[in-house]
């Protein structure tokens, strides 16, 4: 298929892991932001193909997986209500709450509905004006700006039966909390491609001087992973810190703008909590008070009981690449795609559901 064979080709995958491998001298540690790029790096065995001193960690780059325990508890309880057809992407369904999830909703009879694009929920709200219908908005950068959008058209539409129960995280922030953390062993990054062709990569020139790191915006197939390692490489053996963009047929330095129009028309930064890795200041999006009439999280009452994770799970060291899946008790036991323990565990992007499905055992036992 052209554009996508390309950058599958094992021949060239061969010679840069060849040039990774005579670029290295030392020991280094890097962390791919997106977990599109962890989906990749596991299903291609791309680790096999480094060199023993390169180590690849996984980051909270799966939105599944840090969307924070207390909103899937309000999620929960809303989705319980009579009157409410709850919207979802699918991955979300599965994910574990304190006290189950949204398929034991569904199972008991609630309304719990999967869809494709929050555009698909205007319509349900048009056909369905008797009930209250509530989109679990999360993601990155990246989808903020159809869900923005969705609001925007609600509003346009007079729809006053549509909610979004928002949950959007963003980037930056979550490296420089990462790189804050005492115990870190990041050394370099590969940055979000697909986030960065919404909101290009100027944003991270600070952090690159901060905290003396080189970060590669990359593409998701091995290739493009291949090229990102090998570029995040030559930087550190060089010493230099500063951001390349390795995925240059999607990315551009100012990215979208009238994507980045529409989330600033819709939304506020807030501060935001990540599932595994706490609160991080302007880390997120909030509806702006002008949407406040869409915003779930105000129109419904829910409890706001402290909540905790499995005590097993160690999903949150595994975010942060202070450990990998093979430190974990449970993984492929208590803990399975279908049994989740945690939310790493749950979305195909998530890192123990990247490693459980293309069967890294050599990588766990």
């Amino acid at each position: 298929m052209r554009f996508v064979d390309e950058f599958r080709d094992e021949k060239q995958a061969l010679l840069l892991a060849d040039q990774i491998r005579k670029a290295t001298t030392q020991p280094w540690r890097i962390m791919e932001v997106c977990g599109g790029q962890t989906h990749t790096i596991m299903q291609y065995g791309l680790p096999d193909l480094l060199p023993n001193e390169i180590e690849l960690l996984h980051g909270p780059g799966c939105p599944v997986c840090v969307t924070g325990l207390e909103l899937i508890d309000k999620a929960i309880q809303i989705a319980s209500l009579r009157d409410v057809i709850f919207c979802s992407y699918g991955d979300m369904l599965r994910v574990p709450g304190s006290k189950g999830d949204l398929f034991d909703v569904k199972a008991a009879g609630g309304d719990v509905r999967i869809v494709y694009s929050p555009l698909d929920c205007l319509k349900i709200a048009r056909e369905n004006r008797g009930k209250r219908v509530v989109f679990l908005a999360i993601g990155f950068e990246t989808t903020a700006p159809a869900n923005a959008m969705a609001v925007k058209q609600a509003k346009k539409m007079k729809l006053d039966n549509f909610f979004l129960l928002c949950s959007h995280v963003t980037v930056p922030p979550v490296i420089s909390g990462l790189m804050e953390f005492p115990e870190t062993l990041v050394q370099g990054f590969l940055g979000p491609g697909h986030v960065c062709s919404v909101m290009g990569w100027t944003q991270y020139d600070e952090l690159c001087q901060k905290y003396k790191i080189p970060i590669v915006v990359t593409g998701f197939e091995p290739i493009d992973i291949l090229e990102g390692i090998l570029k995040v490489v030559r930087q550190l053996e060089a010493g230099e810190s500063r951001v390349e963009n390795q995925y240059s047929r999607a990315v551009t330095r100012d990215g979208n703008k009238e994507a980045q129009a529409i989330l600033d028309e819709v939304f506020d930064v807030c501060d935001q909590e990540w599932r595994g890795l706490g609160l991080i200041p302007k880390s997120g999006y909030k509806l702006k008070i002008d949407y406040a009439n869409y915003d779930a999280e105000i129109v419904f009452d829910t409890d706001s009981d402290s909540v905790c994770e499995s005590g097993v799970c160690i999903s949150g060291d595994i975010l942060k690449g202070i450990k990998k899946p093979k430190d974990c008790p449970a993984f492929g036991k208590q803990c399975t795609p279908e049994q989740p323990l945690g939310a790493t565990m749950v979305s195909s992007e998530g890192t123990c559901a990247a490693y459980f499905r293309y069967g890294r055992l050599d990588l766990v036992v």
